[in-house]
């Protein structure tokens, strides 16, 4: 009897066995494709993270040239720099009644404003401004309307409507007005008709790079600061990439150390005779010139 029980018993053990084998057999395909995809997985997305590291926009060096002092009441809106002087175009902001609507030429020595145009503070929100064509042109904030002046007697000529909902800032590359809204978008318009010509939106590695402020166009490329960073975006014009940042963080926190009602960054202005560049922001106590390779 005990001999049968125990050949019972072997016979089960034999089943059983084939039973897991024909099982491992089975399994064994799946759990190896499974850790085969999960490390394919893992290397995809090091892959990516790596892709994305390496897309985003270089730093651009830069050193500090020269600090000259500048007008705290000034809300800056726009700085360029026309036949060797440098012109600085403000907001009026309500939070500070000092400031005013309005644009002219900034004495270094001083900081202040030889006023040449204003407009009514009440009505109007003074923005960008460029020289173009024996010509100035002005944005205001959020009415849709630009004002154009000459550029010798700075007498008014006309007004002109903008497509986009809001007026930030302005320049040109000779031939087109260029102008921000605030947006990820620059918008080209013909200087002539006011007519939109084309729409350039800018993007970085993270997408979209929005909040794009007063615009300098230095050797081809355009510079904007990003409203409320310290950054200036360099973009190239042909595709909307950023393909530069300049990092202004230490001069920011410079100017609001000097006079803590200094707001953001706004502002850049390049001097192509000198090859001088310059910087500041709404109510900083600064202008700087800075150096970097553009």
């Amino acid at each position: 009897m005990k001999f049968i029980y125990l050949l019972f018993l072997s016979h089960c053990l034999c089943v059983i066995f084939a039973f897991f084998q024909r099982m491992m057999t089975t399994i064994r395909p799946i759990v190896i494709s499974t850790l085969l995809f999960l490390a394919s997985c893992s290397n995809d997305n090091h892959s990516q993270e790596g892709t994305e590291s390496d897309a985003t926009p270089p730093l651009i060096n830069y050193s500090t040239i020269n600090a000259y002092p500048h007008d705290t009441t000034s809300f800056t809106e726009g700085l360029l720099v026309h036949d060797g002087q440098l012109y600085e175009s403000t907001g009026y902001d309500s939070n500070f009644e000092s400031t005013r609507s309005l644009f002219g030429v900034v004495d270094l020595k001083t900081g202040k404003i030889q006023v040449k145009v204003e407009i009514d503070k009440k009505k109007y929100f003074g923005e960008g401004i460029v020289f173009l064509n024996g010509k100035i042109y002005q944005l205001t904030y959020t009415t849709k309307i630009g004002f154009v002046y000459d550029a010798k007697t700075f007498k008014k000529i006309s007004e002109f409507n903008f497509p986009s909902a809001e007026g930030w800032g302005l320049t040109t590359d000779g031939t087109y007005l260029i102008m921000t809204d605030g947006t990820s978008n620059i918008s080209y318009l013909d200087p002539n008709t006011y007519k939109l010509v084309k729409i350039l939106g800018v993007t970085d590695n993270n997408g979209p790079a929005g909040r794009l402020n007063e615009l300098e166009y230095i050797n081809g490329y355009l510079y904007a600061n990003q409203w409320l960073t310290g950054y200036i975006l360099k973009i190239d014009p042909a595709n909307g990439h950023v393909v530069g940042r300049l990092d202004l963080t230490s001069l920011v926190n410079e100017a609001k150390t000097k006079y803590p009602d200094a707001q953001e960054m706004n502002g850049i202005a390049y001097d192509s005779a000198t090859k001088k560049v310059f910087i500041t922001g709404k109510m900083w106590p600064t202008i700087y010139e800075i150096r970097f390779n553009y």
